[in-house]
């Protein structure tokens, strides 16, 4: 039997209860006030001080009730991993959320390979370690070197693609020194991009960026094959 949703545009508290109850029997409008209060979710709220819950709050709430119910996690524990999920990590099945896999373009790149998903995604430094499967001192030396770089506290999921590439580099001996080349010819092809793009972004950004990414893997494949 298909779980009843919420109604768009928000649903009461009274709503979500019933959404919920098909699946968690023992849930009740006092527990989700408890839950609000601890802070594990926040429904946008009317003139009227009356609560309005989303689709995504809805979802919230069934995490955090599947995670009590199933795994016996502490509210604590939840509401970290809710923190995590909030910075794009996912949820894995009785264990904490880790970074997506962080997929590299098939072929040579196109504009919609540049979506934000990778650059929404903000990991800890320990995070982007795991996902990437480095070493902290390999992870020290591409910092040091400039090819990953923090934004703010956090990386996001492009640094997951080049630590995987310096990584694998590294199998053949290639250290992260040797690699600075491609930050500066990656640092021109962005300083020629914003100079085309001047004031305008988004769409316009993501075609010129495919196609510097097209044109460069063009001009390494023809030397090599020469």
């Amino acid at each position: 039997m298909a779980k009843p949703e919420p109604a768009v545009g928000g649903s009461s508290i009274g709503e979500v209860l019933q959404v919920l109850q098909a699946e968690f029997a023992d849930v009740t409008i006092s527990k989700i006030r408890f839950l609000e209060a601890e802070g594990l979710v926040t429904p946008a709220r009317t003139a009227s001080g009356y609560r309005k819950f989303s689709a995504a709050d809805v979802e919230r709430l069934r995490y955090v009730l599947t995670a009590q119910r199933d795994q016996y996690l502490p509210l604590k524990v939840i509401k970290e991993h809710l923190g995590a999920m909030d910075r794009g990590l996912r949820p894995t099945p009785g264990g904490r959320p880790t970074a997506p896999q962080a997929a590299e373009p098939a072929g040579l790149p196109v504009a919609e390979d540049f979506d934000a998903d990778r650059t929404e995604l903000k990991l800890t430094r320990e995070e982007l370690r795991a996902a990437a499967g480095i070493s902290v001192e390999l992870l020290d030396q591409l910092e040091s070197h400039q090819l990953v770089v923090a934004r703010g506290n956090h990386y996001d999921g492009d640094a997951i693609l080049v630590a995987k590439a310096a990584a694998e580099f590294a199998q053949y001996g290639v250290e992260p020194r040797h690699l600075r080349p491609f930050r500066t010819a990656a640092d021109r092809e962005v300083g020629l991009i914003e100079q085309v793009a001047g004031p305008r972004r988004g769409d316009l950004t993501q075609e010129l960026a495919a196609l510097a990414v097209r044109l460069h893997a063009a001009l390494v494949r023809s030397r090599l094959t020469r």
